[in-house]
């Protein structure tokens, strides 16, 4: 029975291990696949050969690319404090009857040290609690990742989704980003902020020996999870 309990504790510690980050809703979307027409050749106009004067060459269509400039920042901090305490005294004096005092004479057996019972009491109790918190935290994230477009709303907004993954030596570090873009938003070399998308979702992640060498031991983990009782 020992031996049962142990390894549903081990099992408990291992499924705390941290997964790997699901690359679903980050993968690169295509255009739409459109049969051309038919090339109409002329004296001078060449289909394949035009270039477009006044086209806006900003992402707003399925498959088109779009830049998104990384600066996120972010600093929060948290302070609370609590002290409280009580102090509470009550005493009650032997009440009297037809002008004598009530008193409760113990049989000798039960009264060794041959006192007089009455009901006059007291209570004293004391009890004061300190606490206190303090939590800080601040992230950093600064650089470029080029996404496509994924889908365009009735709105005109776009949702862009995309990954990028570098790898170096026996490790690999990955880049993810989806999010609600603005057409307004754009700017005309084709990038937009990251501070300016919305329900965005930025994921940077490493993989590999490296990783795996800065990741904690399952044994460990189960020492630090909410299943060990101590």
């Amino acid at each position: 029975m020992l031996s049962l309990t142990l390894l549903s504790l081990l099992a408990a510690g291992c499924s705390t291990a941290p997964a790997k980050l699901a690359a679903e809703g980050f993968e690169t979307v295509r255009p739409p696949y459109v049969s051309p027409p038919p090339p109409q050749q002329g004296a001078i106009f060449q289909a394949g050969y035009g270039i477009s004067l006044y086209e806006d060459m900003r992402a707003r269509r399925v498959g088109d690319v779009i830049t998104i400039v990384l600066t996120e920042r972010t600093n929060a901090s948290k302070q609370a404090s609590t002290s409280t305490s009580k102090d509470t005294s009550i005493e009650v004096e032997n009440p009297t009857l037809f002008g004598r005092e009530l008193r409760f004479d113990l049989p000798r057996p039960f009264n060794s040290s041959k006192q007089n019972a009455t009901l006059a009491t007291s209570v004293d109790s004391s009890n004061a609690f300190d606490g206190e918190g303090d939590s800080a935290q601040s992230n950093s994230l600064t650089g470029n990742i080029t996404v496509t477009v994924a889908e365009v709303l009735p709105n005109g907004n776009l949702i862009v989704q995309g990954q990028k993954r570098v790898t170096i030596n026996q490790g690999d570090e990955v880049v993810r980003f989806s999010g609600i873009v603005r057409p307004q938003d754009i700017s005309p070399d084709n990038t937009v902020v990251s501070t300016k998308v919305a329900n965005a979702r930025i994921a940077y992640v490493g993989e590999g020996m490296l990783a795996d060498a800065n990741s904690q031991g399952w044994l460990g983990r189960f020492f630090n999870s909410k299943w060990w009782p101590f």
